[in-house]
């Protein structure tokens, strides 16, 4: 009886085209100190290390393959975290991070499918684009994390729910299966 791994990379030579999703592993090694490091070099004095921030070092140290979402109230530091601070972690492991606002989703539909780790920032704010049907970007891009194995980082202040009503149940499912969640809640830190 042959291995199933003999299998798979029978399959993966054919010209079936059999392909594993290549996943993104991060390990970084003192990551909440590296973490509470760069929140304060961006925050001087007024850096505050909260609970959900632990969550996250605990996705540094160890991701699982999996990407990151960061959902809740605004103001807690998710876009500073995602837009400023692991680019600069990652780098370190010689990763490339791709940046994005997420009405880019709409206008750089391309650039961002080419990526392999990519941050939206923002999720929901973009609008629908309709050329004759319906069509929703997100969803697209979430097919092509679960198939190709592209890390996903993202930040919403939108609910569980009205993510759902937004993007389709099936889509979150999947979503939600390709990434860590990372609750945010509380009052802004913004003055």
């Amino acid at each position: 009886m042959e291995k199933i791994g003999d299998v798979i990379e029978k399959l993966r030579l054919s010209d079936f085209g059999y392909r594993l999703p290549h996943r993104v592993y991060i390990s970084i090694d003192n990551a909440r100190a590296r973490l509470g490091k760069a929140l304060q070099y961006f925050c001087g004095q007024d850096a505050k290390w909260l609970p959900e921030y632990e969550e996250v070092s605990e996705w540094l140290t160890d991701n699982k393959g999996k990407g990151l979402l960061l959902i809740g109230d605004c103001g807690r530091g998710k876009t500073l975290i995602t837009t400023m601070i692991l680019p600069i972690l990652l780098q370190r492991l010689n990763r490339v991070v791709n940046i994005y606002d997420a009405p880019d989703l709409n206008t750089k539909t391309r650039d961002i499918f080419e990526k392999h780790i990519i941050v939206i920032d923002d999720l929901g704010t973009e609008s629908t684009v309709e050329y004759g049907e319906k069509k929703i970007v997100f969803a697209d891009l979430i097919d092509q994390a679960e198939k190709r194995g592209k890390l996903l980082i993202v930040t919403t202040n939108l609910s569980s729910d009205e993510l759902s009503d937004k993007y389709g149940v099936k889509t979150i499912d999947r979503f939600f299966s390709c990434c860590r969640i990372i609750k945010f809640s509380g009052e802004s830190l913004r003055k």
